[in-house]
This record gives structure tokens, C-alpha cells and sequence, in this order.
């Protein structure tokens, strides 16, 4: 547990001397706002707009080791920046640029996962939103885990209409409809 909580204590204070917008996403916001489960990487959501990428991931690669050969022209063809820690951990830096993305990372907050340790995470509403929007199904298990979890708190109006919209990116539309009917599920 400590190696992931390491690398993204070195990951936010990275971010955080450096100025760059950034919110934690992926399994260290499920940790907060789902069930905590084993988490194998580290994984947020830096907000560099369009046409600015290359100064934030030359300033990561500077800082971090990449995973993948010629990690920067993959970065800048897939928006996801593919690093890891010292201690060997995944470091998985999507590129934002989207309107939505800027919402994540403006809409974050402090938790303390360890005494005197906080890390700055997406709301749960995002986390669902993103969640759903990747489809896996451990990504469908973790958003029925947050919906249980945070039920009486989420904010359904902002959920739903930010879901659909990105699900219109790519032809997607059953993916509220499968999050609705979970909803209900989780609900009951």
C-alpha cells in the first residue's frame, strides 16, 4: 500500500512545484470515494490544453522514468503520458484538454489517506463519470462501489449530462443507460 501512497505524494509535489493543474483519478480516488481495493498504479488527470503538451511532458520525462520507448511521441498521439516511480509504481498522466477534464481537476479536493498525507482527488462524481466512460468492467464493479458508498451525497444532475455528452465522443449512448440502470440497483 505505501509504494502507491509514495509515488503519488512524489507525483502531486511534482505537479504542485511546478504549477501544473492536475487532479488524481483511477484507483487513489476510488480509495476515497468507492470500496479501497488493490491499486497497482497512480493514475491524473494534468490539464495542458491543446498545443501545450510537449512542455509538461518534457518536464515529467526530466523528473520520472517513461515505461515505453519513445514515450513523449506516444504521449502526444494517445494524450496519456506512460511513467513510473522510483519505487517501480505506474504513473499513468492523462493529458487533459477537454472542457470536462478542466471541470475534474477545478473541481478536486484535499483527503487524507495517511496521517498528514493528502492528495488532491477528482469528486466522486467525476470518478463515476470517468468510469463509466472508460467501460471496462472493473471500471463498472468501481462506479457500483462509489454509487453505494456515496449514494445519499452524488449529485445526479451533474453526473448524467456530463456522461452523455462525452458518450456522444464516441457513439456511445448505452453507457447512461447502463449507468441509470445500475444506479437503480445500487440504490435499492
Amino acid at each position: 500500500m505505501f509504494n502507491w501512497i509514495n509515488a503519488a505524494v512524489t507525483l502531486q509535489k511534482f505537479c504542485q512545484d511546478n504549477r501544473f493543474p492536475f487532479a488524481f483519478i483511477g484507483g487513489v480516488a476510488l480509495q476515497r470515494w468507492g470500496e479501497p481495493r488493490v491499486t497497482l498504479d497512480v493514475d491524473i488527470t494534468l490539464f495542458t490544453g491543446f498545443g501545450n503538451e510537449e512542455r509538461f511532458i518534457d518536464a515529467l520525462l526530466k523528473a520520472f522514468s517513461p515505461r515505453i520507448k519513445d514515450a513523449s511521441q506516444f504521449a502526444l498521439r494517445q494524450r496519456v503520458l506512460l511513467l513510473q516511480s522510483v519505487e517501480g509504481i505506474g504513473l499513468d498522466v492523462a493529458l487533459g484538454a477537454f472542457p470536462f477534464e478542466e471541470s475534474v481537476v477545478s473541481r478536486a479536493s484535499y483527503a487524507e489517506y495517511l496521517p498528514g498525507i493528502q492528495l488532491y482527488t477528482c469528486s466522486a462524481e467525476d470518478l463515476i463519470v470517468l468510469k463509466s466512460f472508460a467501460g471496462r468492467p472493473q471500471d463498472w464493479i468501481d462506479v457500483g462501489r462509489v454509487i453505494v458508498r456515496q449514494s445519499k451525497s452524488l449529485d445526479w444532475d451533474y453526473i448524467l449530462p456530463h456522461l452523455k455528452e462525452l458518450a456522444a465522443l464516441k457513439d456511445s449512448p448505452e453507457l447512461v443507460d447502463r449507468l441509470k440502470k445500475l444506479r437503480v440497483d445500487c440504490e435499492d
